[in-house]
């Protein structure tokens, strides 16, 4: 259930939401978590636009974007680590129409620790959420 960050200059995106829904759709996928409704409404993403005044690198330039994605301690392995870099590059320089951007996109991997994950006003350690999915894919068998 990952959370996306994208840090980018104002004007770098023009459909900011398609952007966040293809980019969490995404990373839905590398995590290869179960198609759920737990999992599809709490993996999300957020765009938050900067002017370009507020970021720079040494030499001046704003043209950067930064992916930070947050996950529950353990979700990626390193294969998944490797498609998660990958894929939201990908992503970010499809959105923005700008295939040079894929050397100035930054994408960080973070991990919550184990409890550090809060959903529903209680910090959940991983087995309270791997518990969670076990019972919502139960009570979703039953009803199907």
């Amino acid at each position: 259930m990952p959370m996306i960050d994208v840090y980018a200059a104002a004007g770098t995106f023009s459909e900011r939401q398609a952007l966040a829904q293809k980019l969490a759709t995404e990373l839905m996928a590398i995590e290869q978590v179960p198609d759920i409704p737990m999992f599809r409404k709490n993996t999300a993403a957020f765009v938050h636009e900067l002017p370009s005044s507020g970021l720079s690198n040494v030499d001046g330039d704003s043209t950067y974007v930064r992916v930070q994605v947050l996950t529950n301690a353990g979700a990626l392995d390193r294969d998944k680590q490797l498609a998660a870099v990958r894929e939201l590059t990908d992503v970010v320089i499809r959105a923005a129409g700008d295939a040079t951007l894929a050397d100035r996109t930054w994408v960080l991997l973070t991990e919550a620790p184990d409890g550090g994950w809060g959903l529903s006003g209680h910090a959940n350690t991983n087995a309270e959420l791997v518990a969670a999915a076990r019972e919502a894919i139960a009570a979703a068998r039953a009803v199907g």
